[in-house]
């Protein structure tokens, strides 16, 4: 049990969230996901989540675990081409997850699902909190867009507004 930890989570509150997420930085990243989702037939949501409570932060739950639950709870994984994309922030521990459907995650990997993490929370250490999930939002479509190109008419399947938890 990480106490250092469970106290930071336990010390996070729902104004910290708002204060880096914005309504408007909230519209921002909306309107990011869907001029992304013209280009390509991907499916990217974000969430933001303050703080674990209760017996996930108790038990220790990885922001990964967190971001898997998540996956499977929004239905990122339910796409037709399986190319569903999370980008998962846990705010209390500064940690960015992205968990990728088998269909795009085949092609892209976990090397380059890092390097869009560590670039996003290298602009969260500056305070820069739409700029950095806006800009992972971008290195996801450059990917989404080399692999899953739009051809036809496409269908949103998954809501563009961010999830705040």
């Amino acid at each position: 049990m990480d106490i250092k930890r469970i106290a930071k989570h336990l010390l996070t509150t729902h104004r910290q969230v708002k204060r880096a997420f914005s309504h408007q930085a909230l519209i921002a990243i909306e309107h990011a996901i869907k001029a992304s989702e013209t280009a390509h037939v991907g499916e990217i949501r974000f969430a933001v989540e303050g703080a674990l409570d209760g017996t996930p932060l108790f038990k220790g739950q990885s922001a990964r675990e967190r971001a898997i639950d998540l996956f499977s709870q929004l239905r990122v994984w339910d796409t037709e081409h399986n190319n569903g994309v999370l980008i998962y922030l846990l705010l209390a521990d500064r940690d960015v997850e992205i968990v990728a459907d088998r269909g795009i995650h085949a092609k892209v990997g976990s090397q380059e699902w890092e390097k869009v993490c560590r670039k996003m929370e290298t602009a969260f250490k500056q305070a820069d909190y739409e700029g950095g999930v806006v800009g992972g939002i971008q290195a996801v479509t450059q990917h989404l867009v080399e692999h899953f190109p739009v051809y036809g008419a496409g269908r949103n399947e998954l809501p563009d507004k961010p999830v705040v938890l």
